[in-house]
């Protein structure tokens, strides 16, 4: 086996992760002083990128009291950590740590203009590829143009990988799968049901449970809406233990809204079912996903008093130029980040109604929904809510445990988002949050996870989503 390799970090990997560092194995890491300078500018604030910063200075430093000044050149040992603290546990070889503590004056070999942070990175891990001929020297970052700049002068490069929580964002899980054609009839004589409190229940065994997990949606593939459309509720010995879905199409409405396909109707039931306390809708515009979050939530709050309130938050990322700063209350000031909110708000005050009923409707309904902003959720505890995070697919990992740990007793936490619409630099389908808790959570008996495929906003929205 060859000797280790050495990874120069760019600083935007440990803005990204403090505790990167301990992400390469046996592998050595090495940061340039620039990297410090950086780190040091961005550390005042409070935002994500400066609490990261200032959380990555506190670890470099408590690894420089394990050593000694005497020990740098040799680089200091990076031990096995959870949590940013050595757990002493790991039979691993671990890495070393090393700083830049001397120059390097070899300049690019191409006519690079200026004296960018970007520049003195990639020039530093020119002269140490040079250096170490023996061993394999990379540059780690998540800036796409300097991996275009380091490939071009012939510098190995890599995107920063252990954030990914999935390798392919299409292995994703669905939330609902098709029976196969012949289910019914290889389970004929074993297959038992029964009903109760208004339920129809079903108990299989055999190979076919092998691959399920709890809250799965499974149906028939036949005609939509007329087949066998059921939940995976428990698994155990071989068995698995199906519960009917309710249909929420024609009969059934939901606060006055009527699923328009399989997965909305999926959906509506993961939403309306007390047991189930976390639940992910993921899709594209126009597919449904916060008309009926807020269905189902209006429909449990104002009607059945499952919940006291509504509460709704986003990340405020925008899409084009800042508009500069906003007057007014919390609220108020997240009233712009809530156009999709409000429009649907509108849908489900009632277009029956006259004018005066309408706008009736909509204050009691406006006033049981509390806009939140994301910046104040830190120590908060939500006790008999029904919170709604929409555009997750722009939250970092730690923002969404940050916000998921808010849940107390009785509360449901309804996440939507769409991972092809990334807004946050740095985060990728397979490193957003909203993957994050969708793999992580998958398999829990209280969790449910959807993914909406079919827009149902108009066809001039569906033609337009097919051919621009």
């Amino acid at each position: 086996m060859g000797r280790p390799r050495l990874f120069v970090l760019d600083t935007n990997v440990l803005l990204h992760d403090p505790s990167a560092i301990f992400r390469f194995e046996e592998h050595d890491v090495y940061l340039p002083m620039m990297v410090l300078e950086e780190l040091d500018a961005v550390k005042k604030g409070m935002s994500e990128l400066a609490r990261n910063a200032r959380q990555t200075s506190r670890v470099l430093e408590e690894i420089l009291h394990g050593g000694s000044g005497r020990d740098l050149h040799l680089g200091l040992p990076l031990g096995a950590r959870e949590g940013g603290r050595d757990n002493g546990e790991s039979s691993h070889p671990t890495g070393r740590l090393f700083f830049q503590a001397e120059r390097f004056d070899e300049p690019l070999p191409l006519d690079v203009p200026g004296h960018r942070p970007d520049n003195t990175i990639l020039a530093v891990t020119l002269a140490l590829s040079r250096r170490h001929a023996d061993r394999r020297v990379t540059l780690v970052t998540k800036d796409i143009n300097l991996r275009i700049k380091a490939t071009v002068l012939g510098v190995d490069t890599e995107d920063y990988g252990s954030d990914r929580v999935v390798e392919d964002a299409t292995l994703l899980v669905r939330g609902l799968e098709p029976l196969a054609e012949d289910f019914w009839s290889r389970h004929a004589h074993d297959l038992r049901s029964w009903s109760r409190d208004g339920r129809t229940y079903y108990e299989v065994e055999g190979e076919d449970t092998k691959a399920w997990i709890p809250n799965l949606g499974l149906y028939d593939a036949g005609e939509e809406g007329s087949g066998f459309e059921a939940f995976v509720r428990r698994l155990e010995d071989g068995r698995a233990l199906l519960e009917v879905a309710n249909d929420y199409r024609q009969r059934r409405g939901v606060w006055g809204v009527h699923a328009r396909n399989r997965e909305q109707n999926f959906a509506l039931n993961l939403l309306l079912d007390p047991t189930i306390d976390f639940v992910t809708i993921l899709g594209a515009a126009g597919t449904g996903k916060t008309l009926l979050a807020l269905a189902a939530g209006l429909e449990q709050t104002v009607e059945e008093h499952r919940y006291r309130e509504i509460i709704v938050t986003r990340i405020t990322v925008p899409l084009g130029e800042e508009i500069g700063y906003l007057p007014g209350t919390e609220e108020e000031k997240m009233t712009p980040w809530m156009g999709a909110l409000l429009d649907n708000l509108e849908v489900l005050s009632g277009s029956g109604q006259g004018t005066w009923e309408r706008q009736a409707t909509h204050d009691l309904l406006g006033s049981r929904i509390k806009i939140r902003s994301l910046n104040f959720m830190r120590g908060r505890t939500f006790l008999n809510r029904y919170v709604i995070i929409d555009e997750a697919q722009n939250l970092t990992p730690k923002q969404m445990r940050a916000l998921v740990t808010r849940a107390g007793p009785d509360t449901k936490v309804v996440c939507l988002g769409n991972i092809g619409q990334i807004d946050t630099p740095y985060l990728t389908e397979r490193s957003s949050g909203l993957t994050y808790v969708v793999e992580r959570f998958r398999g829990w008996p209280h969790a449910g996870h959807i993914v909406l495929a079919r827009g149902e906003r108009s066809r001039l929205a569906d033609h337009a989503a097919a051919v621009l």
